[in-house]
């Protein structure tokens, strides 16, 4: 009962605190008619194979927002243990690995070879830390009468330096946002945290799955300022592209080798 009072203590804290921090380095991106760039976005997991890396072009700012696909690029992505994989592009845009493994600690490198420029991306498994329940504490703040929010419940490590990202579904509908934390600020503690939902609401009785991401710094800084940029929050960042962890020629994207986990709970009627 201690530990749950404390979490609820905790929450204020970690939502002020959130809304408090900023991105370090931003690229300014041009608004109007820019030459199209390489989109490159890819995920290793612990679970199960295959894996996909996707690779389109932009479009224009005033263009629709539907992104050409690249076909017939070199993907490659090897491991620290020698497995090297040449991936095979099973629809436009989308190249699919056979043989590799995603494993938690192990370091996976990406290479893409495309239209005569060469890509590259490097990427480290974080261990897992267990998603254990889900806490959902009623919505004070809104007008609507029995609405609630998540807390997702794990113990960060001792050692400093984690990086999550949740997804939150409610009833099996994905919101169509996301959350990134650090360990900045509860280095080593239960989780506090609160997720917020920006289209979905829960109440009594709805099935609620949230999916956690442990994923590495690089790809940290690379979501929270894009989740920066999405939120139309007034006194933002300046509008510009996320910095990639993908080097080599210029691309956008990112390349991301994380763990992946479920677990499911109802609010209380």
């Amino acid at each position: 009962m201690n530990t749950v009072n404390n979490i609820k203590s905790l929450i204020l804290f970690f939502v002020v605190a959130t809304l408090l921090m900023s991105c370090e380095k931003e690229i300014s991106i041009d608004l109007g008619t820019v030459e199209p760039q390489i989109v490159i976005e890819g995920n290793i997991t612990d679970a199960p194979g295959p894996y996909y890396i996707r690779i389109s072009r932009t479009v224009n700012f005033s263009s629709q927002n539907n992104f050409p696909a690249v076909s017939n690029a070199l993907v490659i992505i090897s491991d620290d243990k020698g497995v090297s994989d040449t991936l095979t592009e099973t629809s436009p845009g989308v190249y699919i690995t056979k043989k590799i493994e995603g494993a938690p600690k192990s370091t996976y490198f990406l290479t893409v070879s495309t239209e005569g420029r060469n890509y590259h991306s490097t990427s480290t498994m974080p261990k897992r830390v267990n998603l254990d329940s889900l806490i959902f504490n009623p919505l004070i703040f809104s007008s609507q009468k029995d609405l609630y929010y998540t807390v997702p419940i794990y113990t960060d490590p001792e050692e400093p330096g984690n990086y999550y990202r949740f997804y939150l579904f409610v009833n099996g509908k994905k919101d169509n946002s996301y959350s990134v934390f650090n360990d900045n600020l509860n280095n080593g503690l239960v989780n506090g945290r609160p997720l917020f939902g920006r289209d979905t609401e829960i109440k009594s009785g709805d099935t609620v799955t949230v999916e956690m991401h442990c994923i590495d710094k690089n790809i940290y800084n690379y979501l929270f300022a894009l989740s920066q940029l999405s939120s139309g929050r007034p006194g933002g960042v300046t509008p510009s592209n996320p910095t990639t962890n993908i080097s080599g020629d210029y691309a956008l994207g990112y390349f991301s080798a994380h763990t992946t986990q479920q677990v499911a709970g109802t609010p209380p009627k």
